[in-house]
């Protein structure tokens, strides 16, 4: 298992809910944590977070609000982060449906701007959360969640020599 303390994370849509369950596992199991960044647009769930997950408690906490559609909010939250898990989404099938370019905007564009985000800065790792849903996708969710994970697996070809590396899963699939 990877070794977290005295490292930096940050976490796309964290306090969605599987951003809370990894901010709950990373504050439990690495207590010595450096920074744990919650990155998220939705200012009233940060604030329910943070009544949950207080800074006063949990030193290394921090709240951030911004959107992963704004390619320099993002560049400016991954400045000294070590790991991003990508968790942000819009992953309601009916509402991708009703409002496509919306989806597009955030699973794609967004996914594209924290590649590029983290080529520009001095992030190490990006490991990008996806779903069943990309495999024969069959809805726009599961079309932008496959054209997601392909452009997060295309960035290690266009990465050069920077020590940085991309990955994907399916997190129903990883236990532990």
């Amino acid at each position: 298992m990877l070794d977290l303390n005295e490292k930096s994370i940050l976490i796309t849509g964290g306090t969605g809910s599987l951003g809370k369950h990894i901010t709950k596992n990373i504050l439990e199991k690495f207590p010595m944590v450096k920074r744990l960044v919650i990155y998220s647009r939705d200012e009233q769930k940060q604030f329910e977070m943070e009544q949950e997950f207080p800074q006063n408690k949990h030193r290394a906490i921090r709240y951030f609000i911004g959107d992963v559609r704004d390619f320099d909010r993002l560049k400016r939250a991954f400045k000294e982060i070590d790991y991003v898990i990508h968790a942000a989404a819009m992953k309601h099938v009916p509402l991708a449906e009703y409002n496509p370019m919306e989806c597009v905007k955030t699973n794609v564009i967004g996914a594209e701007n924290v590649i590029n985000a983290a080529l520009e800065t001095d992030v190490m790792n990006v490991v990008a959360l996806s779903t069943d849903k990309a495999c024969a996708p069959i809805n726009l969710y599961g079309a932008t969640k496959l054209c997601s994970d392909k452009l997060f697996v295309a960035a290690n070809n266009i990465k050069g020599k920077k020590n940085i590396k991309f990955s994907v899963v399916l997190y129903g699939n990883v236990m532990g």
